[in-house]
């Protein structure tokens, strides 16, 4: 049998000493940083031969793995059987999903093994020295020359490692073992209505670090204030008596802090005039900590955000929300968005739409995506993964929970522009759910006590054509958000004309989706599904009828772009693409685009 030249396969065979926990780096952007994205070589592993032996026990624990299958070295022993050869293996582009880089793998779920080579010589032989990964879906082992550095459950949220003392200055060699597989006790779980995007999603990152460094803050209006700003400042490691400055020029403002024992500082600072964060004044400013050996810019925001009786108040003035939902993916190819120009490209057609708020469904999103908001003026819905129905009495399905909501507050909790955090989509109602998303609700109100709590629920009554929402979740939420879907799923269009809304509760309510389909470039009469006519008649019919509701308060259709989803299987018509966008899968806008945009232009003028 011939056999086959190789470098490495799975690098983490050669030795397992440590599992090396993920460190939080806020704003790694801001950072001393070195690219990794670029080409990496892949080998696909659907029975995940190189993580398991023959008896399906995992390599990783074994004490002394058999490493005459997989070396990151020169083969010297030639009798040895090597199966498998990163050298010799096609390649991927990091960031980017693999479904849409590789026919074949279009509907790929499982594992592939990535590797990437790389030299890097630190500019301080004191720094430290992470890998920092922005997201890869789902469930990924990352392991650098022969050593593993640990697992991350979640695909949407960043994670790093510390490399410091495993580093070489050459032919260093990384390797990240990426599966998507659904699964039910996962976070979302085996169902949803969206593409399971497998791969190294979003930035990969080397970041070097002076030996203590900051590695989280706070900066921001404390809950009802606008006369202070509150600054919590957090280093890597708990040193005391470690000198923080914390500057804002345009504001005058030059603090002094200094760590307690746990490496924590906070201080809070008044400030005699500020120029609140609006969409319609998105203004930033510019906000630099520094330990003395660092300092780290950012450009932070300041508003309010509170709701009363029916009423959403930012910066103390009612609001309507003129919101679109947005789905993770460049609509121009079909695949994972990740950069820079993805967010412009989504962010502008919002603006176009006359929006000043989009609801991130139903992950968190790239940090792009907020940084932009920030600077657009765009008020952003931020939510958990808990999609459809998962395993609510399951420990392990909470905690996973618990954590990607953490991570994604840890990392967006600067940015002006996110006013909620959503727990969950369409959940059915149960004790277990209720205390499962009621305690998911405390978790986020204990990280940040200035934003705004909510869900995207259900309709649960219908008779004689008057609709209710009755969830016990609802005293949880600041705000009541409700999918529906009259017009599409329950009756045409013109049902809308008949319908009322009784919602017993004394809060905001916004419409967290509706819509219907259309397949761009499609037309009949308005009753004619799946044209450009229906779906527009669906839009202008449904606004009014929405209009009606007293607490009526915001809404974002279900959704900007045409999106990927394997459910969606409608030959010629859907071809597994959901078509609900009012912008088509090439980027071109249908009428419903221009009805939704006429109704905010009125909206907008009412609510000045």
């Amino acid at each position: 049998m011939k056999i086959l030249k190789y470098t490495l396969f799975f690098s983490f065979l050669l030795s397992i000493n440590q599992n090396l926990i993920s460190q939080l780096i806020t704003n790694v952007y801001a950072r001393q940083t070195f690219s990794l994205n670029g080409k990496w070589n892949y080998i696909i592993d659907p029975y995940e031969t190189g993580y398991y032996d023959y008896r399906y026990q995992p390599h990783d624990s074994r004490k002394n793995p058999w490493d005459g299958f997989f070396l990151d070295k020169k083969q010297t022993d030639k009798t040895q059987l090597v199966e498998y050869s990163f050298d010799q293996s096609p390649t991927l582009m990091v960031p980017g999903d693999w479904n849409s880089q590789d026919d074949k793998l279009l509907y790929y779920e499982g594992t592939i093994w990535y590797r990437k080579k790389f030299d890097y010589k630190k500019t301080d032989s004191n720094n430290r020295v992470f890998v920092y990964f922005g997201a890869a879906n789902y469930e990924t082992d990352v392991y650098l020359n022969g050593k593993k550095l640990g697992k991350h459950i979640g695909g949407f949220t960043p994670f790093s490692y510390e490399i410091t003392n495993l580093l070489k200055e050459n032919e260093n060699s990384i390797v990240v073992k990426v599966d998507n597989k659904r699964k039910r006790e996962g976070v979302p779980t085996l169902n949803t209505d969206w593409w399971n995007y497998g791969g190294i999603t979003r930035d990969v990152m080397i970041v070097e670090l002076p030996k203590t460094f900051v590695s989280d803050y706070t900066i921001q209006l404390p809950k009802g204030s606008t006369k202070s700003i509150r600054c919590k400042v957090k280093l890597s490691d708990p040193v005391a008596n470690k000198k923080i400055t914390v500057t804002i020029p345009e504001l005058k403002i030059n603090a002094n802090l200094s760590t307690d024992n746990n490496g924590e500082a906070s201080v809070i600072l008044p400030v005699k005039k500020i120029s609140l964060w609006s969409p319609e004044n998105p203004k930033l400013y510019n906000v630099n900590i520094s330990d003395g050996t660092e300092t780290i810019s950012d450009e932070i925001g300041f508003r309010t955000i509170e709701t009363k009786g029916h009423d959403i108040l930012l910066n103390g003035k009612s609001i309507f929300l003129r919101g679109i939902c947005i789905h993770e993916e460049n609509a121009m190819r079909g695949g994972r968005a990740y950069s820079e120009e993805d967010a412009a490209m989504l962010l502008n057609w919002v603006k176009e739409l006359n929006c000043n708020y989009v609801r991130l469904a139903h992950y968190p999103h790239n940090e792009h995506m907020l940084k932009l908001a920030d600077k657009l003026g765009i008020l952003v819905w931020e939510e958990n993964p808990v999609y459809w129905t998962i395993l609510w009495d399951n420990e392990e399905t909470f905690n996973n929970a618990k954590q990607q909501l953490t991570d994604v507050i840890e990392r967006d909790k600067n940015r002006a522009s996110v006013i909620i955090w959503s727990m969950a989509n369409e959940t059915p109602v149960s004790e277990p759910r209720n205390m499962f998303l009621g305690n998911l609700a405390k978790h986020a109100r204990s990280l940040d006590d200035t934003r705004l709590i909510s869900a995207a629920l259900e309709v649960h009554g219908e008779k004689n054509n008057v609709f209710s929402v009755e969830d016990p979740f609802s005293d949880y939420v600041d705000i009541i958000n409700f999918n529906q879907y009259i017009g599409w799923y329950n009756g045409l269009p013109e049902k809308c004309d008949k319908v009322t809304w009784k919602i017993n509760y004394n809060k905001p309510v916004m419409i967290s989706e509706f819509g219907g389909g259309a397949l761009q470039g499609m037309h009949g009469d308005n009753l004619t599904r799946w044209s450009e006519e229906y779906q527009s008649d669906l839009y202008d019919r449904t606004l009014k009828m929405l209009d009606k509701i007293p607490q009526f308060r915001g809404v974002s259709p279900w959704i900007l772009c045409d999106f990927r989803s394997p459910r969606r299987v409608l030959p010629v018509i859907q071809d597994g693409w959901n078509r609900k966008g009012v912008i088509g899968e090439n980027g071109t806008k249908k009428k419903a685009f221009f009805t939704l945009k006429n109704f905010y232009t009125k909206k907008k003028e009412s609510f000045k």
